[in-house]
């Protein structure tokens, strides 16, 4: 593939990471520079790393990058939670974003999988 951005799970992280902002907007003020920023600074790191990654000149490094992909997925994961749990999220938000998130955490792993099967 020549393009980072074919990639499908390039595509659903883009998605997720404007979901997180819409989502984040309705935050209080006061969190702008606490969870409002951690959330959003998670969610673009996931799409920011596939590129990069996808950019780099060996499989070793592109893996490298896609499990930092999948921290930052396993970071957004627990924001998700701590925003459900003092009522940032309604559990209907919550449930959509961490479903979109645990979608491309699938996708990733996978990939992942598929990279180091192929050497």
């Amino acid at each position: 593939m020549s393009n980072f951005r074919k990639l499908l799970v390039w595509q659903k992280s883009m998605s997720l990471t404007t979901k997180i902002y819409d989502n984040t907007k309705s935050f209080p003020k006061e969190e702008i520079f606490g969870l409002t920023s951690q959330l959003r600074r998670c969610a673009i790191s996931v799409p920011s790393n596939i590129a990069e990654g996808f950019g780099r000149d060996s499989k070793n490094e592109l893996i490298r990058f896609l499990n930092i992909s999948v921290g930052s997925l396993f970071e957004l994961q627990t924001q998700l939670e701590i925003a459900k749990n003092i009522h940032y999220l309604d559990e209907e938000e919550f449930n959509n974003l961490y479903e979109d998130s645990r979608e491309v955490e699938r996708m990733l792993i996978a990939f992942i999988k598929k990279i180091k099967d192929s050497n």
